[in-house]
């Protein structure tokens, strides 16, 4: 079979399986953020610095990093259990208040006295009517104490029995110590669902999962290497596959789309799914994961499930800040992509 025919397949069993992702419960454990937004319009020069001055339009907040995999996972059709800490602080309430607001359940959220939730604050600015644009961010909270990793452990055991998939997302702030990542990747294997890891520093750590979705410069990072061509992406793709013992594994390359691999010798490229502009790549990766696992967990194969988190992945790169896609957009843009095939 040529490859653009095993291709098309792919795209059919994707667009088949859209509706089989309703209901499938994902358990989503990793690092809950809090992502502040603070918008305004750029008048004047400041005379105390050389700095702009920004006056003030709006704000808001949203969920980061596990909790928007969450959100994703959510506007699929799936049913998001997030396993995570935030700290006891006003930030770590809006955290569960915004889960709660999209039907998530929040049993598996834990407190941590010792240290404040993570958040970021982006600042958001351009002239009258121009499309605001960041400028600035600042970062505050670290990785959470390891008083309450015993606690994470044991919930991760009780909620693990009742899902059909795992998602592991790390964003290199300690909720994912080896107690709990060893203890829900082996619960995975052992239950036979589907396990996918999605690091953004660590993932050569998460051996056992079912598949891992780096995009290309984490892939590079966690080899060491740089990746110059398509024959380095390839070679690095398949020794990364190896050392984590997993299934497959899915690297996200941008405009280039996706690189498949399901063993030595076995990788497979997906053309991207979008054409047009990129208005923001901001939790792009999020969605790749939670369409992957979720389309798993509903039986679709790797890379019928890869082909519908490119889907998944080009709608939300076309809005700006961390967006989702709900399943009737995915199914018009692998229409948009059985055009082009």
């Amino acid at each position: 079979m040529a490859p653009d025919d095993r291709l098309k397949r792919a795209r059919d069993q994707a667009l088949r399986s859209v509706d089989a992702l309703a209901g499938g419960r994902v358990l989503v454990a990793g690092d809950f953020l809090l992502d502040r937004y603070l918008v305004g319009q750029a008048t004047r020069l400041s005379r105390e610095a050389p700095v702009v001055i920004i006056e003030h339009e709006s704000d808001d907040t949203s969920l980061g990093g596990a909790g928007n995999a969450a959100r994703n996972v959510r506007a699929l059709g799936g049913e998001p259990i997030p396993l995570g800490l935030v700290g006891r602080d006003r930030e770590g309430e809006r955290v569960v208040e915004l889960l709660r607001a999209a039907g998530i359940d929040t049993r598996g959220m834990l407190r941590d006295p010792e240290r404040r939730t993570v958040t970021k604050t982006r600042i958001l600015a351009g002239a009258a009517n121009t499309v605001r644009q960041q400028v600035l961010r600042i970062d505050r909270g670290r990785e959470y104490g390891a008083s309450r990793i015993d606690h994470l452990v044991r919930r991760a055991r009780a909620l693990v029995s009742d899902v059909d998939a795992v998602l592991l997302s790390d964003y290199g702030y300690a909720t994912l110590a080896p107690a709990v990542r060893s203890c829900l990747i082996q619960a995975a294997r052992n239950r036979n669902i589907p396990s996918c890891a999605d690091s953004r520093y660590r993932l050569s750590e998460f051996q056992g999962v079912t598949v891992a979705t780096p995009n290309e410069e984490e892939l590079a990072g966690v080899l060491g290497r740089v990746l110059r061509s398509d024959a380095d992406v390839t070679a690095a793709g398949e020794e990364l596959l190896s050392r984590l013992n997993a299934r497959a594994m899915v690297v996200t390359r941008g405009s280039r789309g996706m690189s498949v691999f399901e063993g030595a010798g076995h990788c497979r490229n997906i053309p991207p799914a979008r054409l047009g502009e990129v208005a923001d790549v901001t939790g792009a990766g999020d969605t790749v994961a939670s369409a992957l696992v979720l389309a798993l967990a509903a039986g679709t194969d790797v890379l019928g499930a890869a082909m519908l988190a490119n889907a998944a992945a080009s709608v939300v790169v076309g809005r700006r800040g961390a967006a989702t896609a709900v399943p009737e957009e995915v199914v018009r843009a692998l229409e948009a992509w059985t055009v082009r095939a």
